[in-house]
């Protein structure tokens, strides 16, 4: 760096430290449940995941999210936060289709943390998921509509 006029310099060190790491995420078992249930979907999206979630809240299955209704859309801050965390740490990704999808190291981290949900709330979320499928569906098409790029028709005349 420069000299001041005294003749001493300073060193600018950076030192990059994660906000969050996969330890953190190994502590939190909502965390772990919110990223089976992706998992047993398969791929949704962020919007159509808050509907999931508020819909299997009413059927009783609670995350302990909390839910505020804009209009007729259920809407968490805490699972947009939950799922930006779990990104951010490279469990999920958002797919072209803007679809959340467990990675590959995703997997492998169920695979070793699964046990901390116990069979009969994995039975129940499976239910559920198979239950609320159908009212899910159209809400993520309409997701996928959306982030499909227009194309313009060309007029004939």
């Amino acid at each position: 760096m420069s000299k001041s006029t005294t003749g001493k310099s300073k060193e600018l060190k950076i030192v990059t430290r994660h906000v969050i790491t996969v330890q953190d995420i190994e502590k939190d078992p909502r965390k772990i449940k919110l990223l089976y249930i992706i998992s047993e979907i398969g791929g949704i999206s962020e919007k159509a995941l808050q509907y999931l979630l508020y819909y299997m809240k009413e059927e009783g299955y609670d995350l302990g999210y909390n839910f505020v209704m804009l209009g007729q859309f259920p809407s968490s801050k805490e699972i947009l936060n939950d799922t930006l965390a779990l990104r951010y740490v490279g469990l999920l990704e958002t797919n072209p289709r803007k679809k959340l999808v467990v990675t590959s190291l995703g997997k492998e981290f169920l695979e070793k943390h699964a046990d901390k949900i116990p069979e009969e709330e994995k039975e129940k979320i499976k239910k559920l998921i198979e239950e609320l499928r159908i009212k899910i569906a159209p809400i993520d098409a309409e997701v996928e509509l959306r982030a499909r790029p227009r194309r313009r028709r060309r007029r004939l005349f």
